[in-house]
């Protein structure tokens, strides 16, 4: 049986809900950089630890 690398791994849209913004917000946030995202086959996706990760230091800075 194959193992799913991609179970994890979240779309723009679901990101946008995970975090309750907008996918304007997401799209603007991978232009600057400001999000961990990886691009496969010319779409965006998110790991959800890193996504946490990511919010964790996010709150900290603040």
């Amino acid at each position: 049986m194959p193992i799913m690398i991609n179970s994890n791994l979240m779309t723009i849209e679901d990101l946008a809900d995970y975090l309750k913004v907008t996918r304007r917000t997401i799209y603007d946030w991978l232009k600057h950089n400001k999000i961990p995202a990886l691009k496969l086959v010319g779409q965006w996706r998110f790991k959800k630890e890193k996504i946490d990760d990511w919010l964790e230091g996010q709150s900290q800075q603040h």
